[in-house]
């Protein structure tokens, strides 16, 4: 797979994160640019088991399902923008800091992540990110989050 992607289907995101239902959280991811930044989608459905409880006759997706979302995306982004794609990428969060939740996000809403590179470089473990996840055009949450990459650079070169 050549670093030229600019885009990543479900079929890809599926290659590069070992998430998968209930808690894969990114349908497609529309722009990526190298591993600099991306923006990702999620389409909000009521059949998604956290709306059973979260609440009841009043479904909200749960703020912290929206911050899991962008990190995917940030995620899809690495592999894609680092050309490791199949190489049993996994990625920890470190820390959340900065968040802040706007608006609600319910079943019906397409929920769009905007994920940048905040710090980190080419075959490096620690990196850091800034993700704003908006419905049409109106922020529902921010955050600012660092993750630990596990990957063999040996094995994904």
């Amino acid at each position: 797979m050549s670093t030229d992607t600019k885009s990543a289907d479900i079929q890809l995101i599926q290659r590069i994160l070992p998430h998968r239902y209930p808690f894969l959280l990114v349908d497609k991811v529309v722009e990526i640019s190298g591993f600099q930044s991306a923006v990702g989608i999620k389409n909000v459905t009521m059949n998604e088991p956290h709306f059973q409880g979260h609440f009841p006759g009043t479904p909200i997706m749960p703020g912290v399902t929206i911050v899991e979302a962008m990190a995917q995306t940030a995620g899809v982004m690495l592999g894609v923008g680092m050309d490791v794609i199949d190489s049993d990428l996994l990625i920890y969060f470190m820390n959340i800091d900065k968040c802040k939740f706007r608006r609600k996000v319910v079943p019906g809403d397409v929920l769009e992540m905007h994920v940048e590179t905040v710090r980190g470089k080419k075959g490096g473990k620690i990196f850091k990110f800034s993700g704003r996840a908006t419905v049409d055009g109106e922020v529902a949450a921010e955050a600012e989050f660092s993750a630990y990459v596990d990957w063999d650079m040996e094995k994904t070169t």
